[in-house]
């Protein structure tokens, strides 16, 4: 198997798991969006976080608040990038605490000004929201290490028992 093959077949795999019952907001796809940016070419690193939300959103249900979802994953991206030139066990986790925050801050930003208006469109109630929604944080940072520590540890752990897994493109620089 190529070693891009086996980075997809890792990807779609953990894309899969978004379908199976999980606790909220205990999801797989901000490890792919810095996984993917970190090992795949800048194109595909944008497409396979937001792949993984059309895909498993046409299954589990699309809903209004999905472009500040698919922003947020984008955004997270871009984090993913800074990570490819600053590899390291200590800046994966920062990488990783930065995209559930980056997540955390914008989905309910979006929350707060959406069409449901749960919260009044003041600074109390933005703030209402955002302490309202820290249970679902402490569920997205739970899910986002421990899907990062699965992906990239069992891919470096990979790489040294696959040496087939070390030929091949590097992640571009």
């Amino acid at each position: 198997m190529s070693r891009f093959a086996y980075l997809a077949v890792m990807v779609f795999a953990a894309a899969l798991s978004r379908l199976l019952p999980h606790p909220a907001n205990v999801t797989p796809v901000t490890a792919i969006a810095l996984f993917g940016a970190v090992y795949f070419d800048r194109k595909l690193a944008f497409v396979l976080p937001l792949a993984a939300m059309l895909l498993s959103d046409a299954v589990i249900g699309f809903h209004s608040g999905m472009i500040w979802v698919y922003g947020s994953f984008v955004a997270i991206t871009f984090i993913g990038l800074w990570l490819r030139e600053h590899r390291g066990v200590a800046q994966t986790a920062g990488a990783t605490i930065a995209g559930s925050v980056l997540f955390y801050l914008v989905t309910n930003f979006g929350a707060w000004l959406g069409e449901l208006a749960l919260y009044p469109r003041t600074l109390a109630g933005l703030v209402e929201c955002y302490v309202a929604a820290i249970p679902f944080f402490r569920n997205s940072l739970a899910g986002d290490l421990g899907y990062v520590t699965l992906l990239f540890g069992a891919f470096e752990l990979s790489r040294r028992l696959i040496p087939a897994l070390n030929e091949g493109p590097a992640p571009a620089r």
